[in-house]
C-alpha cells in the first residue's frame, strides 16, 4: 500500500511540473526573443539558452519521475518503492538540478535577466501580475528584473525543501530492514546536501554580481566571467600583502587577484602551494612569479589556510560550494558525475607537495619548484611532487612532463607526456596510464630509435598497431597483447623483404609467407628468428618453382632437398600484383577504433564543449609547437563555456550548410580545420597513415591494405558528419534524419568524402601505386620514348589513323615537310588536356579530364571533315594512342589503377567506365614489344601495330 508520503511526492511534482512549464513560456522564452547588438549582449543570451535547456531538462526528468510515482500507485502490489525515479536515479536526478543552478547562477553574476528584460520593457511590466502569481514575498514594488530572478529560483527552492521534508519523513515511514531503505536515505541525503548547495551557490553568485558594481569598467573587462565567483573581498576583512602593496585582494573560487593602482597581479590558484604560519594569522601564498605574505591587521581576524578563506567579526563571504566542475563518478571524460558534494573551500597543496588538477609549473636547477616562469610541472616519475629545491643533485634533473586532462590525481582523456627518457608520449592515458589510442616515439638520436603507433591497454601495447625500428629498419604491422606481437603480423624490411604469418611473444610461429625486393614468394614454416626452416615452396619471378624441405646449411647458409620445376611460364604482372600482404588478416574497419571510438563517445555524449579537448585532443601538431604555445607554458584553459560557444557554432553552421553544393563546401572548410573535430579526425587518420605506410612500409605489397584503408577513413569520417547532425538537428529540437541505406551511404561516401580526404593521403598512397606498377611503367616509357622519335604524319600512319583524319590544315608546310619533319602538332589540344590528368588527385576530376580529351579529338575530326563527326572505337584507339604517346604522361600505368580503384562505382558501366577502359587499352599497347622495338619505317613500309 502506497504511503502518504508518496501521495504527497505525486503532488508536489505534478505543481512542480505545471510550475516549469509556465516559467519557459512565461519567463525563458521571452527572455530568447532579445536580439544582441554587442559581445555582452551575445554572451547573455547564450547563457540564457543554456538555461532554458537546462530548465527543460529538468522539466523532463519531473515529468519521469511523475510518470514513475503515479505507475507506483496504479500498480501497487507489482511495482515497489524501489522504481521510484528519486530512489533509483537520484544521483541523475541531482545532476540535473546541479545544472539548473550552476546555468541560473551564471545568468545572475553578468544580471543576463535585467539586460534582457530592458530590451523588452514595456512587455515585462504587462506581466508582473502573471509572475507574481508564481512567488511569494515579493513586493509589488520590485523592478522586473529583481522579479525575474525571484521567478526563476524561489519555485525550485521550494521543490527541493519539500524534497527534503518528505524523503526524509518516507525514511521514517519504511523499517530499518527494509530492502529500499538505504534507497530512501541515499536520496535524502543528496537532497540535504542539495539544499546546502543551492543556497551557497546564490550566496555565491549575488556577492559576485555585487562585486562588478565596485570595479571600474576596464577591470570589469578583464575579471568578469559568468563562471567564475567571489570567495572573499579584503573590503570586508583588512589584510597586508608583502612584498605587492595591494590596495584591494579579491579571492575568486580559481584565481587570486591583487589590485595595485590601475595595475592587476593576477595568480592561478592552480599555480600556487601554501606556507602556513605559526601563529595562525599568517601565511605565505608560494605562486611561479612571487612569493607573496598575507597577515590580517584585525587582531579578531584569523587565516585559514586550509580553506583560504579570511574571516573576522566584520563577516565572511561564504567558501565555493562546487569545486571545478563535478568529479565523474566512472573516472574518464563523459562519465556520469558522482552523487556527493564536495565540501566547501579551496584547499590548495602545501609546499613541496603535487598541484591537483593540471599540474603546473617548472622546476628549475637549484631553485625550490615554486620558482622560476610558469611552465607544465615536471617531476621524477616514481613521485607525484616536485623535487626539494636547493641541493637537488644535476643527476636528478630528468623528469616527466605532462600536458593532460586529470581525473582524481591521475592522467585520463588525451594528454601528451614527455619522459626523462626523451620519448614522448602523444595519445589517451586512463587511470594515469596509456589506454587507448596513441603515439610514443624516441628521438632520432637515440640508440635504439623506435615508434610505436596504434592501440594501449592498460599502459601496454595491446590491439592493432604499428612499430618502426629505427635501429633495425623494420616496420611491424599488426596485433600486439601485453607489449609483444602477438597474433596476425606483417613485417616489412628496408631492403624489402616482407613478412606475413602469426606472431607469439613477439616471435613469428607456425606457417607463414615471404616476399622478397625480387617477388620470389615463399610459403611454408620460419623458426623464430624468421630463417626458412621445414616444408616450404619457392616461386621465383621466372615462373619456376622449388617444393621440398629447407633448414640452415653449413657454415649458416640455406640448405634445401626439394624438386625444382622450371617449366612454369613467367608470370603476369597482374600475378604479382595479387601477392598483397595483410588483406583479409586486418580488417579495415577493426585497424583504428582506438582513433574512431573518442569521437563516437564525443558525439554519443551530444558533444559537450567542455569534453572536446580531452576526447579529440589539444590543438599543438608537434613538440617544438607545443613548447612554444602559450597554453603550454601558462596553462591557460580555454573557459568551458567559450568551448561550448564554438562547438555550438560548429553544429549551427551544419544545419546551414545541407544542400549539396553547400554541404561539400562546409565539409572541405571543417576538413581543413585543424580546430574542427572533423578536421582533427582527419589529421590523427593522417598520422596513422603516415606511421603505416611512408618510409619503409612504402611497399608494393601493401596497397591493398592502404587503398581499403582511405575507404574506410571516408565511410567513418561520413558516420562522424552524420552523427553532429544527428546532435545539431536535437539541440535546435528538430526531427532526426532517418538512417541510411548503404547505397545511399556509398553514393555519399565515394562522391563527397573520398574525394575530399583523398589529397591527405595520396602521396603515401600514390607512391604504393608507383611502386607497385613500376614494371609495366617501365615498359610504357621505353614504348613512349620510342613513338617520340616519330614524326607526327609518320606516327599517324604508323598507327593506321586514317588519312581523312589527319588534321593537316594545322600545318603551314610543305607536303613533303608535312609527311617526314612535323612533330607535336597534330591534336595538340587533345594532348594538353589530357597532361592535365596529372594536376589533381581527385578521380571524378581526372575523369572529367580524360572527358575533355576526347571532346577535344572529336572535335578537331570534325573541323578537319567539315561537319559533326562521332569516332567509333576502331577509329578512337588509334587516335587516343597518338595522343598518349605525345602528352608523354608518366606512370600513366599507376594514375589508371588509382582511378580504377578510387572512383565512384556509380560511374561502372558508364561513359566514364568506357573511357578509361579505353585509355588502359591505350597504355597496354604502348607496352607492347613491337612498339617499343620498331625503328623508324621506309616509306610504303608501314607497320601496323595490330
Amino acid at each position: 500500500m502506497c504511503s502518504p508520503e508518496e501521495e504527497a511526492l505525486l503532488r508536489l511534482e505534478e505543481v512542480f511540473s505545471s510550475t516549469l512549464a509556465r516559467i519557459n513560456s512565461l519567463v525563458l522564452q521571452p527572455l530568447l526573443t532579445a536580439e544582441p547588438s554587442n559581445p555582452q549582449g551575445r554572451e547573455c543570451l547564450r547563457l540564457l539558452q543554456q538555461l532554458h535547456k537546462s530548465s527543460q531538462q529538468l522539466w523532463e526528468v519531473t515529468e519521469e519521475s511523475l510518470h514513475s510515482l503515479r505507475r507506483r500507485l496504479c500498480h501497487q502490489d507489482s511495482v515497489g518503492l524501489e522504481s521510484l525515479l528519486l530512489l533509483c536515479s537520484a544521483d541523475r536526478v541531482l545532476r540535473i538540478h546541479v545544472e539548473y543552478i550552476e546555468a541560473y547562477t551564471s545568468c545572475v553574476v553578468v544580471q543576463a535577466f535585467q539586460k534582457a528584460a530592458k530590451k523588452r520593457s514595456e512587455y515585462w511590466r504587462g506581466q508582473r501580475k502573471a509572475l507574481r502569481q508564481l512567488l511569494s514575498g515579493v513586493s509589488s514594488e520590485a523592478s522586473v528584473g529583481t522579479t525575474l530572478v525571484q521567478a526563476l529560483r524561489q519555485p525550485l527552492a521550494h521543490h527541493v525543501q519539500q524534497y527534503v521534508l518528505l524523503l526524509l519523513s518516507l525514511g521514517d515511514t519504511v523499517g530499518e530492514r527494509h530492502p529500499t531503505r538505504e534507497l530512501v536515505v541515499h536520496a535524502a541525503t543528496l537532497f540535504g546536501n542539495l539544499e546546502s548547495f543551492m543556497r551557497q551557490a546564490l550566496d555565491q553568485a549575488t556577492a559576485t554580481q555585487a562585486l562588478w558594481h565596485t570595479l571600474s569598467s576596464r577591470l570589469r573587462d578583464v575579471l568578469c566571467t559568468p563562471a567564475r565567483r567571489l570567495l572573499q573581498d579584503s573590503q570586508h576583512i583588512p589584510v597586508t600583502v608583502t612584498p605587492l602593496r595591494a590596495e584591494r585582494v579579491l579571492l575568486f573560487d580559481d584565481a587570486l587577484v591583487l589590485l595595485q593602482g590601475h595595475s592587476v597581479h593576477t595568480f592561478d590558484l592552480k599555480l600556487v602551494w601554501v606556507d602556513p604560519g605559526q601563529d595562525g594569522c599568517t601565511f605565505d601564498l608560494l605562486t611561479p612569479e612571487e612569493e607573496l605574505s598575507f597577515c590580517s591587521k584585525d587582531p579578531q581576524g584569523r587565516v585559514s589556510v586550509d580553506g583560504l578563506a579570511v574571516e573576522g567579526d566584520s563577516g565572511c563571504v561564504p567558501g565555493p560550494a562546487w569545486e571545478e566542475g563535478l568529479p565523474h563518478a566512472g573516472g574518464g571524460p563523459g562519465a556520469p558525475r558522482a552523487p556527493h558534494l564536495p565540501l566547501p573551500g579551496i584547499h590548495l597543496p602545501r609546499r613541496g607537495s603535487a598541484l591537483p588538477g593540471h599540474l603546473r609549473g617548472r622546476v628549475v636547477p637549484g631553485q625550490a619548484p615554486w620558482q622560476g616562469h610558469p611552465e607544465v610541472a615536471r617531476w621524477p616519475e616514481s613521485r607525484g611532487e616536485f623535487l626539494p629545491g636547493p641541493g637537488a643533485r644535476a643527476s636528478e634533473d630528468k623528469f616527466d612532463c605532462y600536458k593532460c586532462h586529470w581525473w582524481e590525481g591521475s592522467m585520463c582523456g588525451y594528454g601528451i607526456c614527455e619522459y626523462s627518457t626523451d620519448e614522448v608520449y602523444k595519445g589517451y592515458f586512463q587511470a594515469g596510464l596509456r589506454h587507448g589510442f596513441g603515439v610514443l616515439e624516441s628521438p632520432p638520436q637515440a640508440p635504439q630509435p623506435c615508434k610505436y603507433t596504434g592501440h594501449w591497454e592498460r599502459g601496454q601495447k595491446s590491439g592493432y598497431g604499428i612499430e618502426e625500428d629505427g635501429d633495425r629498419g623494420e616496420r611491424y604491422i599488426g596485433m600486439w597483447q601485453a607489449d609483444q606481437r602477438h597474433g596476425p603480423g606483417v613485417m616489412v624490411t628496408q631492403a624489402g623483404v616482407c613478412y606475413q604469418g602469426t606472431f607469439q611473444a613477439d616471435k613469428m610461429v607456425g606457417p607463414g609467407i615471404l616476399l622478397s625486393e625480387d617477388d620470389s614468394l615463399y610459403e611454408g614454416t620460419f623458426t623464430r628468428d624468421l630463417t626458412l626452416v621445414g616444408k616450404g615452396k619457392v616461386t621465383f619471378p621466372n615462373g619456376f618453382t622449388l617444393e621440398g624441405s629447407f633448414g640452415s646449411g653449413p657454415g649458416g647458409g640455406l640448405h634445401t632437398q626439394g624438386v625444382l620445376d622450371t617449366a612454369a611460364l613467367p608470370p603476369e604482372p597482374s600475378g604479382t600484383r595479387k601477392r598483397q600482404l595483410g588483406v583479409g588478416a586486418f580488417p579495415a574497419e577493426s585497424r583504428w577504433q582506438g582513433v574512431y571510438g573518442p569521437f563516437r563517445d564525443f558525439v554519443s555524449a551530444g558533444c559537450p564543449g567542455d569534453l572536446q579537448e580531452a576526447l579529440l585532443g589539444f590543438h599543438v601538431q608537434n613538440s617544438r609547437e607545443l613548447r612554444k604555445s602559450q597554453e603550454y607554458l601558462c596553462c591557460e584553459r580555454t573557459q568551458p563555456e567559450d568551448r561550448a560557444g564554438r562547438m555550438e557554432d560548429v553544429l549551427d553552421e551544419l544545419l546551414q550548410h545541407r544542400e549539396p553544393r553547400a554541404l561539400r563546401q562546409c565539409l572541405r572548410k571543417a576538413l581543413s580545420n585543424s580546430l574542427h573535430p572533423l578536421g582533427k579526425l582527419l589529421r590523427r587518420l593522417m598520422l596513422t597513415f603516415q606511421a603505416t605506410y611512408a618510409g619503409i612500409g612504402a611497399n608494393k605489397h601493401l596497397q591493398a591494405l592502404a587503398q581499403e584503408e582511405v575507404k574506410q577513413h571516408a565511410q567513418e569520417l561520413w558516420a562522424a558528419y552524420r552523427g553532429l547532425l544527428q546532435v545539431a538537428l536535437q539541440r535546435k529540437g528538430q526531427a532526426p534524419e532517418e538512417d541510411e541505406d548503404t547505397e545511399t551511404r556509398d553514393v555519399q561516401v565515394h562522391g563527397l568524402v573520398l574525394p575530399l580526404i583523398l589529397p591527405s593521403f595520396y602521396s603515401e598512397l600514390f607512391t604504393l601505386y608507383l611502386l607497385l606498377h613500376e614494371t609495366e611503367d617501365g615498359l610504357y616509357s621505353q614504348g613512349i620514348a620510342h613513338l617520340s622519335l616519330f614524326p607526327d604524319t609518320k606516327l599517324l600512319e604508323f598507327l593506321d589513323v586514317q588519312k581523312h583524319l589527319w588534321p593537316l590544315k594545322d600545318l603551314t608546310l610543305t607536303t613533303n615537310q608535312r609527311l617526314s619533319l612535323v612533330r607535336d602538332k597534330c591534336f595538340l589540344s587533345a594532348t594538353e588536356c589530357l597532361q592535365k590528368i596529372i594536376t589533381t588527385v581527385d578521380p571524378r576530376e581526372k575523369l572529367e579530364v580524360l572527358e575533355r580529351t576526347y571532346g577535344e579529338i572529336e572535335a578537331t575530326v570534325s573541323r578537319v571533315l567539315g561537319q559533326e563527326h562521332k569516332l567509333p572505337m576502331d577509329d578512337l584507339l588509334p587516335l587516343l594512342i597518338y595522343v598518349v604517346s605525345r602528352a608523354r604522361i608518366q606512370h600513366l600505368g599507376a594514375e589508371i589503377h588509382l582511378i580504377r580503384d578510387m572512383m565512384d562505382p556509380i560511374h561502372t558501366g558508364g561513359l566514364y567506365d568506357f573511357l578509361l577502359t579505353a585509355l588502359e587499352s591505350c597504355y597496354e599497347h604502348i607496352q607492347k614489344e613491337d612498339m617499343r622495338l620498331h625503328r623508324f619505317p621506309g616509306r610504303g613500309d608501314s607497320r601496323r601495330p595490330w
